[in-house]
């Protein structure tokens, strides 16, 4: 997935027009907190998986 800097810019002003400046911090704040979750969740799934070979 390779976002360029003209793309990056497009999205963070359509989030700004949607979501307001106030409320953008938290939602990246809540992408970032359910990222790391679901890479936590998946790397648990791998090791259980080298466990058994």
């Amino acid at each position: 997935m390779n976002v360029g800097i003209g793309s990056f810019l497009l999205i963070v002003v359509v989030g700004l027009l949607i979501f307001g400046p106030k409320k953008l911090p938290e939602l990246g704040r809540a992408a970032g907190d359910t990222l790391r979750e679901f890479k936590k969740a998946t790397r648990g799934l791998a090791d259980d998986d080298d466990d058994k070979k």
